[in-house]
């Protein structure tokens, strides 16, 4: 697998706090990533760094095959050139169906040739029955996404995302506020999701990052401290004394 996002040296500080401390890691172009660490550790300011919210003070943040840097780019620009963000509250369209949630996502194309020439097409109808199988919506495709419960609506955000078909998908703590079964399934969608892109998950509960059997990059203090498996990560002592051990 090649080298998809390289953060490289990145630090950025905000009124003289280290938000993030010479932080550097690479993430493949087809890989599941769990990112882990207390508050404070840097994990919502690195994801504010990748989307361009938040400039750094230094560093490199390479992204793709021909490896250009993301700190030239507006928040604009690296949304179209793949990157897609999903807050921890999910923002859907609650007056419109899910299916009509998807077509606007799937409309949303980066590309203004798309807009111009976008037409209702069969391939678009496929590609919403396609996207509802994947995040378990196909039997709500009519109903309006504010009557969904929380764990739906999450899904659908994740769904209008995957519409756009982005390269690397950064998520926030998806499983807040689920029960057992829609924890489960998002698993499955993330999983699956991965298959084809990058997935990067930001979560705190360490059930859910089990689940997900995936590598992990435990932040603290706005670094990487340890990296690899759960079962690995969670034996280094540095990683029991700053997180598990409080």
């Amino acid at each position: 697998m090649s080298t998809l996002l390289e953060v490289s040296g990145v630090s950025v500080s905000f009124d003289g706090f280290k938000a993030i401390n010479n932080l550097s890691f690479q993430i493949a172009d087809a890989e599941l990533r769990a990112i882990i660490g207390p508050n404070g550790a840097g994990k919502t300011t690195f994801m504010d760094i990748v989307t361009g919210k938040t400039r750094p003070n230094e560093g490199r943040v390479i992204w793709g095959d021909k490896s250009v840097s993301l700190l030239k780019m507006s928040e604009s620009q690296i949304a179209r050139a793949g990157v897609g963000r999903k807050f921890q509250r999910p923002t859907v369209f609650e007056d419109q169906t899910v299916r009509e949630n998807l077509a606007m996502a799937l409309r949303n194309d980066r590309s203004p040739w798309a807009v111009l020439f976008y037409k209702k097409t069969t391939d678009g109808a496929a590609r919403i029955e396609a996207l509802a199988d994947e995040i378990n919506l196909t039997a709500q495709l009519t109903r309006k996404a504010g009557e969904l419960s929380h764990g739906q609506k999450q899904w659908l955000e994740i769904g209008m995302l995957l519409a756009q078909d982005p390269k690397l998908l950064l998520v926030d703590e998806p499983a807040a506020g689920m029960t057992p079964a829609e924890r489960d399934h998002t698993t499955d969608i993330l999983k699956e999701a991965a298959k084809t892109r990058a997935v990067v998950v930001v979560e705190h509960d360490m059930d859910f990052v089990e689940k997900l059997n995936c590598k992990v990059t435990v932040l603290h203090e706005g670094s990487v401290l340890a990296e690899g498996s759960l079962a690995h990560v969670t034996a280094n002592k540095d990683v029991i004394d700053v997180y598990l051990g409080r």
